[in-house]
């Protein structure tokens, strides 16, 4: 097995969107993305007798705490023995970039291998995306747990509310009789104001750590063309109350950034914005609505529930569990280590950990 920079965008996609789990993230649309933010995008394949055997797109980040490749969501594997070959070329373009360590964030569900750790990978001391999955099916099969059977026929609407916390059920539709409207914006470029000024406002309130303006506007311009990037805009009273990112890619639609305002924060517009996406997703012919990260979860008798109500995604936690689905975990971040540094950066981010509460 060779590997080697990636150069052909259509044979990139092709292959990840083959395999069981394709995450958008992955896509080469999404280098272009850090790109136009300034983050030189990384791509490498392997293959073997001219077939792609994997891929990893990865980013150059110029964090003060140290400069590093990071791998959103990769990389994607057909085959175990081309994970050797790809680490090797890692390694090689983060030293021509002059990086301390690379950091995986694997879209890799706990009960495969982490085959990482045998190719001196350790645990990180932050996660870099979500690691607690929630997802609703919109097929009858699953088709995350249950990848050699067909997706089988699409859900119905009146199934899928059946399925939801009737809380959930009770505050869709309490919007609509509220005056909530909800509208998937033609030219989410152009809207884009409407998501941004809510999002400045969200991150106040709640005091994370977001994606720049710059990464929503980058990410939207690159997929929206495509239609890949939805807009949903929630209307109440003539404004726009909340807002949401939603990503179309391979059969998945998955709820990527949320925002709303806290001066009508008990009208449940956001309860309606989710129902409207699921149902957009249902005719598109998705198999998979992805709500993305929420905090580790189980499952008693009746339903999910957070196993730590001190964590800071419980909140948002007991709001996507409301709509019924699945829980996937994932396989917890890995560095690579590259240069003494990264000790620095560790002992730097171990104290972050602490701090915000994970």
């Amino acid at each position: 097995m060779i590997a080697s920079e990636a150069t052909d965008p259509l044979a990139w996609d092709d292959f990840l969107l083959s395999q069981r789990y394709s995450p958008f993230l992955q896509s080469w649309a999404m280098g272009e993305v850090y790109r136009k933010i300034g983050q030189e995008p990384v791509r490498i394949e392997v293959r073997s007798s001219e077939k792609i055997k994997a891929i990893c797109f990865a980013h150059v980040v110029p964090a003060r705490r140290g400069r590093h490749l990071s791998v959103p969501y990769g990389p994607i594997l057909a085959d175990a023995d081309a994970l050797s070959p790809l680490m090797d070329e890692l390694r090689r373009e983060a030293t021509v970039h002059d990086c301390a360590f690379i950091r995986f964030s694997p879209f890799w569900p706990t009960q495969e291998p982490n085959t990482l750790l045998l190719q001196g990978a350790r645990s990180s001391p932050l996660h870099l995306l979500a690691e607690h999955i929630w997802y609703l099916p919109l097929t009858e099969r699953d088709v995350w747990t249950d990848p050699d059977l067909a997706p089988g026929k699409p859900k119905t609407e009146e199934a899928l509310l059946a399925d939801m916390r009737s809380t959930a059920r009770n505050l869709i539709r309490r919007a609509g009789k509220d005056g909530v409207t909800i509208s998937l914006s033609e030219d989410p470029l152009a809207d884009l104001h409407h998501f941004i000024t809510l999002h400045d406002e969200t991150r106040l309130r709640h005091g994370f750590t977001p994606y720049t303006n710059a990464f929503f506007r980058a990410q939207v311009e690159t997929f929206a063309a495509s239609k890949q990037a939805l807009l949903y805009l929630a209307w109440y009273q003539g404004q726009v109350i909340a807002s949401s990112i939603h990503m179309s890619f391979g059969g998945e639609t998955s709820y990527h950034h949320g925002a709303s305002t806290a001066a009508f924060r008990k009208i449940p517009s956001s309860y309606l914005l989710q129902w409207t996406a699921i149902c957009d997703a249902l005719k598109r012919g998705d198999s998979i609505y992805n709500f993305w990260g929420v905090a580790p979860v189980q499952k008693d008798e009746k339903e999910w529930r957070v196993t730590d109500d001190k964590h800071p995604f419980a909140g948002v936690t007991l709001f996507k569990t409301g709509f019924g689905g699945n829980h996937l975990p994932l396989h917890h971040c890995a560095d690579v280590p590259l240069k003494m540094s990264y000790q620095l950066t560790r002992s730097f981010e171990l104290y972050r950990k602490w701090k915000r509460g994970f």
